[in-house]
């Protein structure tokens, strides 16, 4: 009787562990997501306020763990628990959906803890910082404060305390609350002075050696009588007149004029007046000669066929360019690291246009452009549609923009007209 007591005690315990482990694996048959968007932001709670965990790349795999109105609560193969939008991935399996109620109960709950976390901590420190821009000292740590004396762009100040975004600092014999954003450390301002002064050079060099290889070119005349003009202008006073195929050296070119070397003398040639090969004469059979151009046609012509806009592109890009490879950082706008509208932002400024600091911003930045029509410096827009516009490149001609794509990749050169970035074409400006 014991024995078979005890076989079937046995059969009992193995029965309940086999029930368990299969409820197990049911309770833990996890629902998975794939993310849809170049760079998805894995945020601490479901708001689009609160603070960013980690930043998430196209196709990247997570769990997900429940459904909170339009936010999925998932988890990360490091193990980062968080929340992410709904339309920032593609979910496959079911979800259980709680309530927003609850959510939002939580989110009430943990705001005022950061808020007093962030309110009471108060460090005193005592080094120099850079004034960043021209700004006021206030004289308590509030946007609507009394101002006491404005500071200047590079003055230097003695931080003498902070609390939470805002710094007491000393300047001169005046003490007053400046924001942390207003200020910068001696290193940083070095390696921005670095930075700035490398970008120059690079431009200046890149500029340099555009000019050096268009002085060498030479070209022809290609109409019978070509005016060489003292400045850029068709109302300008004539220098020199040279005929059909005369041979001049092109030093430079914008605007739609070349000005050029010619005889001992410089001057100004519109453009489309010279050819890069002689042109061609045809004789009569009255032994008179016949050119391409007469100079009434000549001289009824627009002068003037490029824009100013399509040479400063090709500049930004130049510009553009030599920051392949550098790092990807969200929030960052140079000079080592950026996300994308920081990268647009920064290289824009070398150039001394001033754009929105967001990509969905910038997209209200200069002048609408058809896609057919892009050219080089134009900005592009990306995203599942204007309202939610979410990244934005540089056209380089050839359907591809260089761009601060994501963490994994950082500042690259992709195709516009396949993939991703052909699928969620937005729109793009001229801003130059």
């Amino acid at each position: 009787m014991k024995r078979k007591n005890l076989i079937r005690n046995i059969l009992i315990v193995t029965a309940l562990g086999i029930a368990i482990m299969f409820f197990t694996n049911v309770i833990f048959a996890a629902s998975t997501a794939k993310i849809t968007v170049e760079t998805a932001n894995l945020r601490e709670s479901a708001n689009e306020d609160s603070r960013i965990l980690v930043q998430l790349s196209l196709n990247d795999e997570v769990e997900v763990l429940q459904k909170s109105g339009n936010w999925y609560e998932v988890k990360t193969k490091d193990n980062v628990t968080g929340y992410l939008r709904e339309d920032l991935v593609e979910v496959s399996g079911d979800v259980e959906e709680v309530s927003n109620q609850e959510n939002n109960t939580e989110a009430e709950t943990e705001e005022p803890q950061e808020q007093e976390t962030t309110e009471t901590s108060t460090e005193s420190t005592s080094n120099t910082r850079i004034v960043k821009e021209n700004t006021k000292l206030k004289i308590v740590p509030t946007i609507n404060a009394t101002d006491i004396v404005e500071v200047k762009q590079n003055d230097e100040v003695i931080v003498i305390e902070t609390i939470g975004d805002w710094i007491c600092v000393e300047s001169g014999t005046t003490k007053g609350w400046i924001r942390s954003d207003k200020l910068m450390t001696l290193e940083e301002k070095a390696k921005q002075d670095e930075e700035a002064k490398a970008a120059e050079e690079a431009a200046k060099k890149a500029e340099e050696e555009k000019t050096q290889e268009q002085s060498a070119k030479t070209m022809y005349a290609n109409s019978a009588t070509v005016n060489v003009r003292k400045e850029a202008s068709k109302d300008s006073s004539i220098v020199e007149q040279i005929s059909l195929n005369t041979a001049v050296t092109v030093l430079s070119e914008e605007g739609g004029w070349s000005k050029v070397s010619v005889n001992s003398k410089e001057g100004y040639v519109a453009s489309n007046l010279l050819s890069s090969s002689k042109t061609q004469e045809t004789v009569t059979s009255r032994g008179s000669t016949t050119t391409r151009k007469s100079t009434e046609e000549t001289a009824t012509q627009p002068e003037t066929t490029t824009t100013v806009s399509s040479g400063k592109g090709a500049t930004v890009v130049e510009t553009a360019k030599n920051y392949i490879g550098y790092s990807y950082k969200y929030g960052a706008s140079g000079p080592n690291s950026f996300d994308c509208s920081g990268f647009t932002s920064y290289v824009f400024k070398l150039h001394g246009v001033s754009l929105s600091r967001t990509a969905k911003a910038q997209y209200s930045n200069g002048v609408a452009v058809a896609r057919a029509d892009l050219q080089p410096g134009d900005l592009v827009m990306f995203g599942p549609s204007v309202a939610g516009i979410n990244h934005v490149g540089i056209y380089i001609g050839g359907g591809q923009i260089v761009h601060a794509a994501n963490a994994s990749r950082g500042v690259t050169i992709d195709t516009i007209n396949s993939g991703y970035y052909n699928n969620n074409y937005v729109g793009a400006r001229r801003v130059i």
